[in-house]
């Protein structure tokens, strides 16, 4: 624990301006982001005797070894940076809202040549038109079907609409009259596009002016005598109708305005957002958060409004915020929505009428949602909890740990040995710190072998990590060594200390190895070379689901209703499943490689268009470089490099059916590992055991 005062900036060194302001902890990591319109009375704040602070600020301060700042010239610059810190460092401190689902959204594809009407979650992609979130897909699909009686669009897939258009046959929404069929040319792009823009512009709230054509239709039909068409112009009268009951209108001006209520208790808020367009609800969402520092309600609204609206522009900005509270101050949020709108938005609290009783409303929901998530969430924190003190007590632990990491190896028949190394913490896996490697201190099958390798270059780093930020030393000039994307040391140099998470930085209390005791006196062996010696081991078998302990003959046999035992089987299945995955792409991959691959500046056309030409490898390693030369885009100096490439991978011998001794012919197009032909075995010999 620090003591704030062997931090604290000395008088007259922070600027009386408007800045964002990082507090760091003894390993660089960002832990709190905040904004000030002057740092010095802010930071001032932070500083004061611990007693007087709010606990959870007390927490913080004490975690912290370091404090920083940047200074801007508004306090909308302020606000963005802010925003941008806690979206990068991911502060532990920081109120963060959760979102418990992918909300699913309505989604018109009008960056396509003929917009498709279809569900989406996740971000959102340039051009695309969203309606939404909306509570549940069914709710959508049902929505959808009675439309597509009115605005025919394409729903179908990019694999369905070119199989339609290649037979020359429109899917059955074509038939039954759902889908204008642009796949078969009923209707031209230009067509079928303004379908789309009517189906958009009805979403939006434009209601009335669709009925009303659609009576006026109807009516001239009758009056023509031509029923059949009156009566179906009734019956889409009548699908839009339903449509419209299903979000009843709440306001009746046609506002379009998002609603935003708090629910709160000393240690956890709810938000939940009413998405309000043409006066009708057109979706809902909700997030829960920890009250990780001393935060007012007002705040907690600025913070759900840089999370619902920070990678939003346009039309997704309502004219109109509704809040419970404003932020202090609120001039600068307001600016700053109407910055990503492009024009102006109100920011206010509704006082009364139709929007205060539709505020109340929302604020009825988000109680809800608090309950039901303490409801939740007190069964999971007790399991979770006494989880991690029954894993404890098993292995003779000092404290509950809070931070396991779990490692597997991978391989088929001794090709392509990988690990995974997957992260707990507080009994949920960490996803952003898992990390794989591939085996490189040998080749070939050897299980135990290789975990020791992977036990010694993760923890080498971490004590690299631990070296470079002054918290250990042992004389030596010790480089750094580089990790690339995949986790893997490929060499020494510098690394940015910037705050964000490193690979290898943290330790964790607890290792856990796929595996018995082999296995667990490996990664034991590779910790006490490298002088590591608070850190537990264990390994957790398989076969019987016992753990073991390095040096004990006899395993520790856990029951099995343990809660403790439950959760070292979650994070050991995980790490077999990440190891397995990471695996079968390599292979993949592997047997997706050709020699063409080495020749440089040979992409993927020129490679199709060189098979395509000869017609398979063996013909193409056969062909003359004048031969090459014919193929169009290949010069003569390409030419030349694809024939020594060819020549180097030459095989010895011809490829044979190791079941049947037979010669295998190789297959126009076909190539195996290398650009090879593939060698077929018996099915029990191309059935490799993947561990």
């Amino acid at each position: 624990m620090a003591d704030p005062s062997s931090y604290r900036p000395k008088p007259g060194e922070i600027p009386d301006s408007p800045g964002v302001y990082r507090f760091r902890d003894e390993h660089r990591r960002v832990i709190y982001v905040g904004k000030a319109k002057s740092l010095r009375q802010r930071l001032a704040n932070y500083f004061q005797d611990l007693a007087g602070l709010h606990p959870r600020t007390r927490s913080m301060v004490t975690t912290a070894a370091s404090v920083e700042w940047t200074v801007v010239s508004t306090e909308v610059e302020a606000l963005q940076l802010e925003y941008s810190w806690i979206k990068e460092y991911d502060p532990r401190f920081n109120v963060k809202y959760r979102d418990d689902k992918s909300y699913p959204y309505l989604a018109v594809t009008m960056n396509e040549e003929y917009p498709r009407v279809q569900v989406m979650r996740g971000h959102k992609k340039k051009g695309v038109r969203y309606f939404g979130p909306y509570a549940h897909a069914w709710a959508i699909r049902d929505t959808v079907d009675l439309l597509l009686r009115v605005f025919p669009v394409r729903t179908c897939s990019a694999g369905v609409f070119k199989n339609a258009a290649r037979t020359g046959r429109p899917c059955l929404l074509g038939y039954i009259g759902k889908c204008s069929a642009p796949c078969v040319d009923r209707v031209s792009a230009e067509e079928h596009r303004e379908l789309a823009d009517e189906f958009c512009d009805f979403m939006t709230g434009r209601t009335n002016t669709y009925i009303r054509r659609l009576e006026k239709q109807m009516a001239e039909a009758a009056d023509d005598m031509e029923y059949e068409r009156a009566a179906r112009l009734r019956d889409d009268i009548g699908a839009l109708k339903k449509a419209m009951e299903k979000n009843a209108v709440v306001l009746a001006d046609a506002t379009d305005a998002d609603l935003i209520a708090v629910a709160e208790d000393e240690l956890e808020a709810a938000v939940q957002i009413f998405h309000v367009r043409g006066g009708r609800v057109r979706g809902q969402r909700g997030w829960v958060t920890d009250k990780v520092e001393e935060i007012t309600t007002g705040a907690l609204v600025e913070h759900a409004l840089q999370q619902l609206y920070g990678e939003e522009t346009g039309d997704a900005v309502p004219k109109e915020v509704l809040v419970p509270a404003l932020p202090d101050p609120a001039e600068p949020v307001q600016e700053w929505l109407a910055g990503r709108r492009g024009s102006g938005v109100s920011l206010r609290i509704p006082q009364r009428g139709d929007k205060k009783a539709l505020m109340e409303t929302v604020e009825r929901n988000a109680q809800q949602a608090l309950v039901l998530h303490k409801t939740k969430r007190a069964s999971d924190l007790t399991t979770r909890s006494r989880a991690l003190e029954e894993i404890a007590d098993a292995l003779d632990l000092d404290s509950a740990p809070l931070r396991v990491e779990c490692y597997d190896i991978s391989h088929l028949q001794g090709d392509d040995v990988v690990a995974s190394m997957v992260v707990f913490e507080d009994g949920l896996a960490r996803k952003s710190e898992y990390r794989r490697f591939q085996i490189k201190g040998f080749a070939g099958q050897d299980d135990v072998r290789s975990m020791h390798e992977v036990i010694t270059r993760r923890f080498r780093r971490y004590l690299a990590e631990k070296e470079k930020t002054g918290e250990w030393t042992d004389g030596e000039n010790a480089e750094t060594p580089e990790i690339d994307r995949n986790g893997e040391i490929v060499g020494t140099g510098p690394t940015e200390d910037d705050g964000r998470p490193k690979k290898f930085a943290y330790p964790p209390q607890l290792v856990v190895v796929d595996g018995g005791a082999p296995q667990v006196a490996a990664a034991r062996r590779a910790l006490d070379e490298l002088g590591i010696d608070d850190i537990a081991v264990c390994g957790l078998a398989k076969r019987l689901e016992e753990v073991w302990l390095p040096g004990d003959d006899d395993p520790v046999v856990l029951p099995r209703t343990s809660e403790g035992l439950y959760l070292l089987q979650r994070v050991r299945d995980e790490a077999h499943r990440f190891a397995i995955t990471y695996q079968r792409a390599k292979r993949s991959k592997r047997f997706r490689s050709s020699p063409l691959d080495d020749v440089p500046g040979l992409g993927d056309t020129r490679k199709q268009a060189l098979l395509k030409h000869f017609g398979s490898l063996k013909k193409l390693r056969s062909a003359t470089i004048d031969q090459i030369c014919e193929v169009p885009g290949i010069g003569r100096k390409t030419a030349e490099t694809i024939a020594v490439a060819l020549a180097r991978s030459a095989p010895a011998a011809p490829a044979v059916n190791t079941a049947t001794g037979e010669i295998i012919e190789e297959e126009p197009g076909t190539m195996g590992s290398s650009g090879e032909p593939v060698t077929m075995g018996a099915p029990d010999e191309r059935r490799g055991q993947e561990t």
